[in-house]
């Protein structure tokens, strides 16, 4: 298998790994936030999506960091394989879960009428945005580990 940047084991794919924990933690935090985000299944199904997507990402990000100690980059291609499927799993789900959720969101501000609990929409709206940060990340990371398993 080739060593490009992104392969597991090294810095850009821990960079990763933590940019798309922490968008996806923050957007838990944005819609855990609210008080009225129970009402909607799609803000449900956000949250869970993220949290799936915290503990993949976090997980594999603790395994870079071991690489980087040990100073391995991992490309055995039974575990590239598993991190191609659980990449690819996650990421859409995070895509289906950003783009439910984002439709939602559009509905209160600008079909409904104007947003009748407006501090709520604001953190509805931070949500789905860091849900689509989360996603680009995720994406990225996916692409790489498919090439990477396609080049091995």
């Amino acid at each position: 298998m080739k060593d490009f940047a992104g392969t597991p084991g090294t810095l850009t794919a821990l960079a990763l790994r933590i940019s798309q924990c922490i968008f996806a933690a923050g957007s838990i935090t944005a819609m855990a936030t609210t008080t009225n985000f129970f009402n909607f299944t799609a803000f449900c199904y956000l949250i869970a999506s993220m949290g799936l997507q915290v503990i993949w990402s976090f997980g594999l990000a603790l395994i870079d960091a071991y690489a980087l100690m040990k100073k391995k980059v991992l490309h055995n291609s039974i575990l590239v394989s598993l991190f191609v499927v659980g990449d690819w799993v996650t990421a859409l789900l995070s895509l289906a879960a950003a783009s439910a959720s984002a439709g939602i969101t559009v509905l209160l501000f600008h079909d409904i009428g104007p947003c009748t609990y407006l501090s709520e929409c604001e953190k509805y709206q931070m949500s789905v945005a860091l849900a689509f940060l989360s996603w680009i990340s995720i994406a990225i990371s996916s692409l790489i580990m498919l090439w990477l398993l396609a080049a091995g």
